[in-house]
C-alpha cells in the first residue's frame, strides 16, 4: 500500500474516535514509518490504539497515560524504558520476549502471541492473560497477579512456588502441567477442566500446595 494512501486512511480512522484527530493520526503515522518524534509527541495523554497496523517496533522513552494496544501487529519486542498507565494490549503479536523494566498499571494481554518468557519479578496489578501461548512453557519466580490469570491451553509443565494469583487461576487444558508447587497462593477459584490435574480430588490438590491455599471452589 502506498506511503500516502496509508497516512490518509490512518487520518480518516481517528477522526472516528476523536474530534481533534491530528495529533494522534499524525502520531500513529510516525510511529508505522519509524519517523523522528518530539519529546512532547512520545507523551500520550489518553489511549494509543496500534492494533492491526504494520508495526515492528516501538521508540525509546514512549510514555501511554491511556491503555497501548499493539494486538495483531508484527511488533517482536518492547523497549525498555515504555511506561503504560492503563492495561497493555500485545495478543495475537509476534511479541517473544518482554523488558525487565516494563512498567503499566491495568490488565496485561499476551493471549495468542508467540512469547517464550516473562520476566522475573513481574508483577501485574490486574489480570494476565496468556491463553493460547503455545510457545511458552514456564514462568518466572516472584510473579504476582493481582486479578485473574489465565493459562487455558499453553504447554506450561510447571509453576514458580512463590506464585501469587489474587483473582482466579484458569488452567484448564493445560495436559503438560502435572503437580501444583507448595506455597501456591489463589484468591480465587482454580479451573482445571481438561487438564491433567484433574485426576486429583479437591482436597488432594489443596493439600499438596500447603502451606498455599486455593480460597475459592475447584472447577
Amino acid at each position: 500500500m502506498e506511503k500516502e494512501k496509508l497516512k490518509r486512511i490512518i487520518e480518516f480512522l481517528e477522526t472516528q474516535e476523536s474530534k481533534t484527530p491530528n495529533s494522534k493520526g499524525t502520531l500513529r503515522w510516525k510511529l508505522i514509518f519509524n519517523e523522528p518524534l518530539t519529546e512532547e509527541e512520545l507523551t500520550v495523554d489518553g489511549d494509543l490504539n496500534l492494533n492491526k497496523t504494520p508495526l515492528t517496533s516501538l521508540p525509546k522513552g514512549l510514555k501511554v497515560r491511556g491503555y497501548l494496544s499493539l494486538s495483531y501487529t508484527k511488533i517482536t519486542s518492547l523497549p525498555e524504558d515504555l511506561k503504560v498507565v492503563g492495561s497493555l494490549y500485545l495478543d495475537h503479536s509476534f511479541i517473544k520476549s518482554l523488558p525487565k523494566g516494563l512498567k503499566f498499571g491495568g490488565d496485561f494481554n499476551l493471549a495468542r502471541s508467540k512469547i517464550t518468557s516473562l520476566p522475573e519479578g513481574l508483577k501485574i496489578n490486574h489480570s494476565l492473560y496468556l491463553n493460547d501461548c503455545e510457545d511458552l512453557i514456564s514462568l518466572p519466580k516472584g510473579l504476582k497477579v493481582g486479578g485473574w490469570l489465565k493459562l487455558p491451553n499453553t504447554k506450561i509443565t510447571s509453576l514458580p512456588e512463590d506464585l501469587e494469583v489474587g483473582g482466579s487461576l484458569n488452567l484448564r487444558f493445560c495436559t503438560e502441567l502435572t503437580s501444583l508447587p507448595k506455597g501456591l497462593k489463589v484468591g480465587g477459584d482454580l479451573y482445571i477442566r481438561g487438564a491433567y490435574l484433574a485426576k486429583y480430588t479437591d482436597e488432594e490438590l489443596r493439600e499438596m500446595i500447603k502451606p498455599g491455599f486455593i480460597k475459592g471452589e475447584i472447577y
